[in-house]
């Protein structure tokens, strides 16, 4: 099977080996369509279950006014979580920043020469 194209007039789905837009020609995809390597990437995906046949998705539940997490809550889980973060040693945070303060130097430094040279270049073309 072939697919067709997106445009309004004919749109995107599976067709069969005709290529008109005719209602007659739309087919749904079967498994049988598919290889194992589809099939397995779906099942990862949750689009299959253990059979092979297809899954409906659960809509996801909305949530109450009850399960909303007050401001006391949530600065309480954001410490939690920061209490977990791996923070860099000072050294690090050192070398990292004179890392990024010399690249920062030397690409404006480029750039500010390349900069000086086409203005003089621009003068002297239009003098």
């Amino acid at each position: 099977p072939t697919v067709g194209g997106s445009s309004p007039s004919c749109p995107a789905q599976i067709r069969c080996a005709r290529t008109d837009c005719q209602k007659d020609t739309t087919t749904t995809m079967s498994l049988d369509d598919l290889n194992r390597e589809q099939k397995r990437s779906l099942k990862r995906m949750g689009a299959l279950n253990d059979q092979g046949q297809p899954a409906r998705a659960q809509p996801q539940a909305r949530r109450g006014a009850d399960d909303r997490v007050g401001p006391v809550r949530y600065l309480r889980e954001v410490r939690d979580e920061m209490r977990k973060v791996a923070w860099p040693k000072w050294p690090e945070v050192r070398r990292f920043s004179i890392i990024v303060l010399v690249t920062v130097i030397l690409y404006t430094a480029y750039i500010g020469g390349l900069d000086s040279l086409f203005g003089v270049l621009s003068t002297w073309l239009y003098d």
